[in-house]
């Protein structure tokens, strides 16, 4: 199993139908202030988007690109008579004419990337941002985080949503689960702010490092990058 066969399987991330809602909503409303009114949108690595709805009608144009083919189909019911928002694979993304997308948002995907993974998709969102195009990296892990202020930061979202005990049990089944082994074989990917921001740099990005990360977990980092 790899993590894009994990994400498109029955997994046990989110604790009950409460976390999987609040995770959503809570990552819409951080998105909110970067959406462009009228603009297109291209939120790569969207997952369930559940609360995307808000995004699309902010947005005019909102593109869903996820990897998992289960997790497309999904999107696909579950926004079919939504006529803001269309669901692409990630060849068809691949294939978009450059200078095409106002805002980019890869959120919580990086650290399941090989680095030169990583460096083939900002290349791609280079090409595909317009000139006055926003990138949006958010979720990203800092060295030396461990798998215990990962789990504080959901006990607090937990309590703030009001889902404490079903995290507590969460936690603890999640130390069995097939995504505790997936972490420890493949494990995750890492990167300070430095490294991260000359990354996109390389690419041909403008970036810093924004005042909060996207989602409730603080201790990781989120990046605004600027074509440059």
């Amino acid at each position: 199993m790899d993590w894009i066969s994990f994400w498109d399987s029955k997994h046990a991330v989110y604790v009950n139908a409460r976390h999987l809602d609040a995770h959503y909503r809570r990552i819409a409303d951080d998105l909110l202030p970067y959406v462009p009114a009228g603009g297109t949108v291209l939120d790569y690595g969207c997952g369930d988007a559940l609360s995307h709805a808000r995004i699309g009608a902010k947005a005019g144009r909102l593109i869903l690109c996820d990897a998992a083919p289960g997790v497309r189909t999904a999107l696909g019911e579950r926004f079919a008579t939504n006529n803001t928002i269309e669901v692409s694979a990630p060849e068809e993304v691949e294939a978009m004419p450059a200078t095409s997308l106002d805002l980019i948002v890869m959120h919580s995907v990086a650290q399941y990337l090989a680095p030169e993974q990583f460096d083939t998709k900002i290349a791609l969102f280079r090409r595909l941002l317009k000139p006055n195009g926003l990138l949006v990296l958010g979720d990203v892990i800092p060295p030396g985080t461990s798998p215990i202020t990962d789990a504080m930061a959901l006990l607090r979202f937990a309590a703030h949503e009001q889902f404490l005990v079903a995290a507590t049990f969460g936690l603890i089944r999640t130390l069995f689960s097939n995504y505790a082994r997936l972490r420890s074989t493949l494990g995750l990917t890492h990167y300070d702010e430095r490294a991260i921001t000359t990354k996109l740099a390389a690419a041909g990005f403008f970036a810093k490092r924004a005042a909060t990360n996207i989602g409730h977990n603080p201790s990781r980092m989120t990046l605004l990058g600027r074509p440059a």
